[in-house]
């Protein structure tokens, strides 16, 4: 979920949302424009891209109203404000107008520091809205969505549910508020295995559980299935990686520490820490070796170093799968 300032007035005059992630970037509009209309029915909303935006019309905007409306402005993509329109804006920081929310979307970085840091200080209330690239974020999302609407979702539905939908945030948001939708109490894994079978079982991390498991004909089934279903190559590799490096780290952390320890050592969460535990059975310190000299080898042939992508990675689900036995 975006990260707010402590002061959290979704009517200050000036609100500033920092990222590059769409969804909690119309998420931060949508709040300031629902706030303004419930003080003010008849709110006026104008939403604008940087390029309308331009020398003189702010000034027209925040004007005053012979009708004393409340009004939301919305200036998209602010980093990209030409020079002088910067100007207009900073010179309106200084001195907002009374019964008007300025919304600036700025996508942070160095392009437009100068109004980014005008804004700033001169008190704007900001909201975060980092691009969630990690796993760990998207499931921290998963979580937060379900929390939002006061439901309860164990971790391993959670984290099936972004193994199944991927990197669309939208898609996890949407799937999130089904899944509340239509079931009752608890949301488990079996009924995100439900929901979301075929997507699931073309899942990277599929293909990865069943290989670091030893399961050889199960994971090229589930490789077969993600490649014909378009689950890009490199994700497959990534969770391959992932997956053995998973059963290194554990392999080689103190015995006897307590899964909520080992959580914190390793960087896993303890549910997870436990399917790893499963998994590793069969794993030797060598076997893990040749699992990542496998997949590394697998990794440049999908980015360009190998004629068949899906050979490669053949190759590497069937190396990780024998090694996931090199214990017996």
């Amino acid at each position: 979920m975006p990260r707010k300032t402590a002061t959290d007035d979704l009517l200050a005059p000036v609100t500033l949302a920092v990222g590059q992630e769409d969804l909690l970037l119309d998420r931060a509009v949508q709040e300031v424009v629902a706030a303004a209309r419930a003080a003010d029915a008849d709110t006026d909303v104008r939403d604008l891209t940087s390029d309308a935006l331009q020398p003189g019309t702010l000034a027209e905007l925040t004007s005053p109203s012979l009708f004393a409306e409340r009004k939301v402005v919305i200036v998209r993509n602010a980093q990209d404000l030409s020079a002088d329109t910067v100007k207009d804006v900073k010179s309106y920081l200084a001195a907002p107008a009374e019964e008007i929310t300025l919304v600036l979307l700025h996508a942070g970085g160095a392009k437009g520091k100068g109004l980014l840091d005008a804004a700033r200080k001169a008190g704007a209330r900001e909201v975060a809205c980092p691009k969630m690239a990690k796993p760990a974020d998207r499931l921290a999302f998963v979580r937060a969505e379900f929390r939002a609407t006061g439901r309860s979702a164990t971790p391993e539905a959670c984290q099936a549910l972004v193994d199944a939908i991927g990197s669309d945030l939208r898609e996890l948001a949407s799937a999130c508020a089904q899944l509340v939708a239509d079931i009752e109490g608890t949301i488990d894994e079996s009924v995100v295995a439900r929901y979301y079978t075929g997507r699931a079982e073309a899942s990277s991390f599929t293909v990865a559980d069943r290989a670091v498991e030893g399961r050889a004909a199960e994971a090229l089934e589930a490789l077969r299935w993600a490649m014909a279903t378009g689950v890009a190559p490199v994700l497959i590799t990534s969770a391959l990686a992932q997956g053995v490096r998973s059963i290194g780290k554990l392999a080689s952390a103190p015995r006897g520490a307590r899964p909520g320890d080992l959580a914190r050592e390793l960087g896993m969460p303890p549910w997870k820490i436990d399917r790893v535990r499963q998994q590793m059975r069969g794993w030797s310190a060598d076997g893990v070796a040749a699992a990542l000299r496998a997949v590394a080898e697998a990794d440049a042939g999908v980015k360009g170093g190998g004629a068949d992508p899906e050979y490669a990675l053949e190759k590497a689900v069937v190396a990780v799968a024998r090694a996931a036995r090199s214990r017996s």
